[in-house]
């Protein structure tokens, strides 16, 4: 019987303390499936630690490990992109942190779904332990605005832990080109036969968590950007409702004039007023000003990721 070819693809940035845990981990999870070929490509976002150098090592001992060496610094979605489109070949692919705050062991329930039909198994975090409240606080606040502008269901508690199958891969190769990706919210918009599997996510191993929080609203910024354009709209309505009011205060003002003629000039009210709608009028401005800076990204047409080496076993 043929085996399933399956390719775990994990996005690396200075794991040095934990990517050789990962990597014994997974393995042992991966060669406890008897009708799966399985393999690992390591896909390394330019770290500044010893992360390639352990990589390497990993890579002479294991020829079923792989590793994609970035140019620079691309981010993780595009580290999963990289990743994504170096496993068409394969099967299907598992997406999965290297800090084993996924925990491999889920990825036989993954399979089970996925040779069950479905062509897109995302993971449901029940709860992460050693996050802090107002981390997931502010995660579940993002994921809930984004519900509510969005056409796009997306899980809030969806990671990017999750399995495709072959065709869904193939088609985010060569279907999409933008820059901005949310994976999420794309495997979401794309649609194909879906299931969930819930999880508790570990602790960090070692180490620190490597999205900061402009990382964090970087991709927060990224998902509202590629799925809505209500805040646009929502910015003329704040506009026209704002002006309604400033021409309604406008008529009772002169109405007041020339009733009671000696009331005070009303400089406090007017710089109020002036400081009011200039603050609504830059919003406004702002919220064009990122959808114009999305479409120059976007129109620059530059490489979404660059691949400086590639080191497998065979050299």
């Amino acid at each position: 019987m043929t085996k399933l070819k399956l390719t775990v693809v994990t996005p690396v940035f200075n794991e040095e303390q934990v990517i050789a845990h990962f990597h014994a981990r997974t393995r042992k999870v991966l060669d406890s499936i008897n009708d799966v070929e399985a393999s690992i490509l390591f896909v390394v976002d330019r770290c500044t630690d010893n992360t390639l150098g352990v990589l390497r090592g990993i890579v002479t001992q294991d020829p079923a490990s792989k590793v994609i060496a970035l140019s620079s610094r691309f981010g993780h979605q595009m580290s999963l992109l990289a990743g994504i489109e170096h496993a068409v070949d394969a099967d299907c692919i598992v997406m999965m942190d290297s800090d084993l705050q996924h925990p491999p062991e889920l990825i036989p329930q993954l399979l089970e779904q996925f040779r069950t039909g479905a062509d897109v198994v995302y993971t449901v975090r029940r709860d992460t332990e050693g996050v802090g409240v107002i981390r997931q606080m502010l995660g579940n606040l993002f994921y809930k605005l984004l519900g509510a502008i969005s056409h796009v269901p997306i899980n809030a508690n969806a990671a990017d832990f999750r399995l495709i199958s072959s065709r869904v891969a193939s088609s985010l190769s060569a279907d999409f080109q933008e820059r901005n990706m949310f994976l999420r919210g794309l495997f979401s918009w794309m649609g194909f036969t879906q299931a969930s599997v819930e999880y508790v996510a570990e602790p960090r191993f070692a180490g620190q968590s490597k999205y900061s929080f402009s990382r964090m609203l970087q991709l927060a910024v990224a998902g509202i950007l590629s799925f809505s354009t209500k805040p646009l709209h929502t910015s003329i309505f704040v506009g026209v409702g704002f002006a309604v009011l400033a021409f309604a205060y406008m008529l009772i003002s002169v109405i007041i004039y020339f009733v009671d003629q000696s009331i005070p000039s009303g400089w406090t009210t007017l710089v109020a007023l002036l400081l009011l709608f200039s603050g609504i009028q830059l919003i406004v401005l702002g919220i064009m000003g990122a959808y114009i800076g999305g479409i120059y990204e976007e129109v620059k047409g530059r490489p979404r990721y660059i691949i400086e080496e590639v080191i497998s076993h065979h050299g």
